[in-house]
């Protein structure tokens, strides 16, 4: 080729780098983001979020506000103080926030008299090397970091439901194999029963189906994710447990991978639903995995719920991805899921349902 030739193809070369570039950039940051995902239809909680991240602060702060609004809505009745009552009437709080730039998480779970849960997560990430800090100590932690407290987490509604329930024998309940089967027991394990009692039991208690325990008004968490303008991904989780739970239980919503997770290279996941059959299955990282392999949001989300469901086909719960672009979807378990959205082009938050 002629140096005359190469001459005249030069602008021509250069303006398909310039067009490369543009389109490149286009491709990167057409919309996608910022953007805010949440379990389930809570509108103001994914607003809070979005007025965080559309104004430059981090995804993590974004996903805290959130979380933070959901818990002084007390959405539901399953997010924030006053709800869930426990056995003993008490509700307690579990929390959870993950940088996806840093792979940091700070959570705290079973924490009883300080209802920010999900600020005294953030306490948790920002000031100890710790990961999770649980019961009375995570609450001296919160009130010390200069959270509001002690507090009484109850409200008369949640003590109003919990002696309903102790009218009605403590049932459904979340004991197994145990004596008595169907009172508030103080309760025993049925084989050291016969044991003592030189007996074999023959009889079977009846088991109460799991979707009867878990359910939209007994059990439920706020899992949001957001994703800032400089791309980066963080997730957060609030919730105050199982209607009913034994006192002491932990369920998924302060586990790492399991309510959610997040991995700026490869996207997020939220999860909501029966967390003691889920946190052993770890769904919100085997769907960041999947997509981190080439799997579509869609398709991970399916596959991390269906991966539950063939040892526990009774459970409830649902899941939902997002990746680092901005893609998203949901699958769900044993009820109909719906989760919620924010993204530039909207211009208020849409809900989208899916069906089990």
């Amino acid at each position: 080729m002629s140096m005359a030739t190469k001459n005249l193809l030069l602008p021509y070369v250069m303006f398909l780098a310039l067009l490369h570039q543009v389109l490149g950039n286009e491709a990167v940051n057409s919309g996608q983001y910022p953007l805010v995902v949440s379990t389930w239809p809570f509108l103001d909680a994914v607003r809070a979020g979005w007025r965080a991240v559309d104004s430059g602060l981090s995804a993590v702060d974004a996903v805290v506000e959130g979380c933070s609004a959901c818990e002084e809505l007390r959405c539901d009745g399953t997010v924030g103080p006053g709800g869930s009552p426990d056995e003993n009437g008490e509700t307690t709080i579990d929390a959870l926030v993950m940088d996806g730039v840093t792979m940091e998480v700070g959570a705290v779970a079973a924490m009883r008299y300080v209802k920010d849960g999900i600020r005294a997560a953030r306490l948790v990430m920002k000031h100890t090397k710790h990961t999770l800090l649980v019961g009375e100590q995570a609450s001296a932690f919160a009130i010390s970091m200069g959270l509001p407290g002690p507090t009484n987490l109850s409200s008369s509604e949640s003590i109003a439901k919990w002696s309903k329930w102790k009218e009605n024998s403590c049932q459904p309940n979340f004991w197994k194999n145990v004596v008595p089967a169907n009172g508030c027991g103080p309760y025993h394990p049925r084989d050291s029963l016969d044991l003592i009692e030189g007996t074999c039991s023959k009889d079977m208690e009846t088991v109460e189906p799991r979707s009867s325990l878990v359910g939209l008004h007994s059990h439920d968490t706020i899992a949001m994710a957001a994703i800032d303008k400089m791309g980066h991904i963080a997730v957060g989780t609030s919730t105050n447990g199982a209607t009913f739970k034994i006192p002491g239980r932990v369920g998924d919503g302060p586990v790492t991978g399991s309510s959610a997770y997040a991995d700026d290279e490869i996207g997020a996941c939220g999860a909501t639903g029966d967390g003691d059959i889920m946190m052993r299955f770890l769904p919100c990282y085997q769907v960041v995995e999947s997509m981190r392999l080439g799997m579509e949001p869609k398709l991970a989300a399916k596959d991390a719920i269906s991966r539950i469901a063939r040892k526990f086909p009774d459970f409830v719960g649902a899941v939902f991805a997002i990746n680092k672009n901005g893609v998203h979807a949901g699958a769900c378990h044993g009820w109909t899921f719906q989760y919620s959205v924010r993204s530039p082009e909207m211009n208020d938050v849409e809900v989208f349902t899916v069906l089990p």
